[in-house]
């Protein structure tokens, strides 16, 4: 017995949660649960928002009192949180001095050692000698010489650059002051380590840092993520917060996915088989409880009822959408057109002649380390970010809506949740409003709450249902996933994936840009680039790359004609080298008079078909509209053989301009051309 003993420690619980309570109000968070924490297992903290994780998470930290039940620890746990509470932690030390706080005793050792050695310079004794041989020793045995050098090999893995380690931690953002803290916390190695949404905070190759470094992480881990790759990666085991309860899962979140899944189905069955039972007791009661020869049975079967443990329905938590995204006009073929664009913060190069197009119906996630300038370029594609050169230009038609975190600022505090959302869209009816708002977890009175008593995550929620509500054909998402929770991730993958119009997405969750977007874009070497396929196909690419770097070419966006200059920079459509540093990208063109005369008659011949086409698409817009009002009458749609003709003529006609307006686009395009070589 005594050779096993370790063993069994090892897997004995150093935190255990029993029978825990705890209430807001009358609101139960928690009621009767238990949980218990293993020396090094990690676990994934899941749940919607608002079921109490972040609150879990205080309670185990002793901030919060609880109602009932009990908490106990083994004496020689230690614990570290990470919490949003740190990103208003500001000092004028440098970022490599917090960091190397989480070092308490070694600090004091150095201290130690330095006021020994100049207390030496001017009164030696061996006294002093002892004493330092003493303090050395600790110190070395404490691994003190390597304590800053561990400091900053995690500083820089969480992408902090070598120069900007002994920047006051002041000068950072709220973000890059929560890596900070991430960093002390990591170097202190509690027993327990508690995560609340780290990974909002990282970009992907810092993420992919931290997944790794957890995973080899000897102590125990509690991260709650609303990021399903990151969960995959880095947890063994899953807890579910749901109906006041904490619901175990043996294993990362797919496993949970696929068992939850069985056993909501046995739970189904359970509950339906119950209903069933008590469906036929209450007509037997019904049935005979007026019958002197049945009437103890059936109040047999009343008291059987009343015992009875009932068996819960599941409740779908897989919210499922259907959104109506209503353009209030339909774009041309071409979004966006960016031409030798470059953009620098003092010394700072972001972009330099760099060009970029979008077409209708690109779904672009713009993705990379922080620092590189995607949340810029969104603002340079807004039109909204100064002292930009280049040109910037907007396609036919083409109405945008942009979502950032800072724009919830924008927000109108006094509105409530419904009159900010009737703004932006006022033909939807308060029910439709309602609807929306419902998929972002807001229901009941919830939606007359105002705007200004709403926590950050909700007002991202109700800024980004504003985004989707806006008629907008082109969105600009900024981290929209940030403050959001897994079914409310799922409700905005799938409006997405409903949206016929054109985004550029900035994110770092993996899972939501796999699932919505068919081009990549990513800056490197101060220039925009784009691979033409899915996040899991440029995942590929991108370790082929790194596997074999000189014949794998990089993915760079191709200018329209597909085309290239003798020298490999992009060319315009006449195969022109665009990067002699002009604005617009164009080299200046000489022609003689004969030339010019061509041009002048294309010219007119060109303007005078686009207007043909303008007059074309009018006409047909108005059938469409006619034929829409005609397929709404109770009259057609009574009549099968009327709606069918009436639909073949709608889908014929909507064809039709399609087709019209593309050579309308042509005609412009080409018109514009001759007019630049006209001057």
């Amino acid at each position: 017995m005594q050779a096993n003993a370790p063993k069994l420690r090892k897997f004995a619980a150093m935190i255990s949660l029993t029978n825990l309570s705890y209430y807001l109000g009358s609101r139960a968070l928690y009621e009767n649960a238990s949980m218990h924490i293993k020396p090094g297992q990690k676990i994934g903290l899941i749940g919607l928002n608002g079921t109490g994780k972040s609150t879990l998470l205080r309670l185990i930290m002793g901030e919060y009192q609880l109602d009932g039940g009990t908490i106990s620890k083994a004496g020689d746990v230690t614990i570290g949180f990470l919490n949003q509470d740190l990103l208003s932690y500001q000092t004028d030390d440098s970022i490599l001095s917090v960091a190397m706080q989480a070092f308490e005793r070694q600090n004091h050792l150095q201290k130690r050692i330095d006021g020994l050695l100049h207390e030496m310079e001017v009164n030696y004794r061996d006294e002093l000698v002892d004493k330092l041989a003493r303090a050395q020793d600790e110190f070395a045995a404490l691994d003190g010489y390597t304590i800053q050098s561990k400091a900053e090999e995690i500083l820089e893995g969480l992408g902090f650059s070598t120069d900007d380690l002994h920047r006051p931690l002041r000068l950072f953002s709220g973000g890059w002051r929560m890596r900070v803290m991430l960093a002390k916390l990591l170097l202190q190695k509690p027993s327990l380590l508690m995560l609340d949404e780290p990974t909002n905070h990282l970009d992907l190759p810092s993420i992919v840092w931290v997944e790794k470094y957890i995973l080899n992480y000897e102590g125990a881990v509690i991260v709650v993520s609303h990021d399903r790759e990151f969960l995959d990666n880095v947890v063994d085991s899953i807890v579910e917060v749901s109906g006041a309860k904490l619901n175990y899962y043996a294993g990362n979140y797919s496993f949970y996915l696929e068992e939850k899944a069985l056993r909501n189905e046995i739970q189904q069955g359970a509950y339906e088989n119950q209903q069933a039972k008590i469906r036929q007791t209450e007509r037997f009661i019904e049935r005979f409880k007026a019958k002197a020869t049945k009437a103890k049975q059936a109040q047999s079967r009343v008291k059987m009822l009343e015992k009875m443990d009932r068996v819960d329905a599941v409740i779908d938590e897989n919210a499922r959408v259907n959104f109506r995204f209503n353009f209030s006009t339909q774009p041309g073929r071409h979004i966006l057109h960016l031409d030798e664009v470059t953009k620098n913060y003092g010394e700072k190069k972001i972009l330099t002649h760099t060009t970029a197009r979008l077409e209708r119906g690109d779904h672009v996630a713009l993705i990379g380390a922080n620092g590189r300038g995607k949340s810029t370029l969104l603002r340079i594609i807004a039109g909204t970010e100064p002292t930009t050169k280049g040109e910037r230009r907007l396609g036919h038609n083409v109405s945008f809506s942009f979502y950032a975190q800072h724009q919830l600022e924008s927000l109108n505090v006094e509105d409530n949740m419904l009159e900010e959302l009737k703004s932006a869209n006022p033909t939807k009816s308060e029910s439709e409003l309602r609807t929306v708002l419902g998929c972002f977890l807001f229901s009941g009175d919830d939606v007359f709450k105002k705007i200004k008593v709403l926590s950050g995550g909700e007002k991202s929620r109700v800024a980004l249902a504003k985004v989707l509500l806006s008629q907008a054909n082109f969105l600009l998402l900024d981290e929209p996933t940030n403050h959001l929770d897994m079914q409310s991730v799922n409700i905005l993958i799938q409006a997405l994936d409903q949206y016929e119009g054109t985004f550029v997405v900035v994110s770092h969750d993996r899972y939501f840009v796999s699932q919505i977007a068919n081009k990549i874009w990513y800056i490197e070497d101060e220039q925009i680039k784009e691979y033409p396929g899915t996040y899991d196909e440029y995942e590929w690419w991108l370790e082929e790359r790194k596997s074999n770097p000189v014949d794998t070419k990089p993915a760079t966006p191709q200018p329209s004609n597909g085309k290239l200059a003798e020298n490999g920079k992009p060319a315009d459509k006449t195969g022109q080298n665009t990067s002699n540093g002009s604005l617009n990208g164009k080299k200046p063109v000489t022609a003689n008079d004969e030339e010019r005369k061509e041009w002048q008659r294309a010219l007119k011949k060109a303007t005078q078909q686009s207007e043909e086409f303008e007059q074309k698409i009018a006409g047909l817009e108005k059938q469409i509209k006619q034929l829409e009002s005609e397929m709404a009458s109770p009259i057609v749609v009574a009549d099968g053989k009327k709606l069918q003709a009436k639909t073949a003529d709608y889908q014929r006609l909507k064809t039709q301009l399609d087709s019209v307006q593309e050579q309308w686009e042509d005609a412009m395009l080409e018109a514009e051309e001759l007019e630049k070589k006209l001057g």
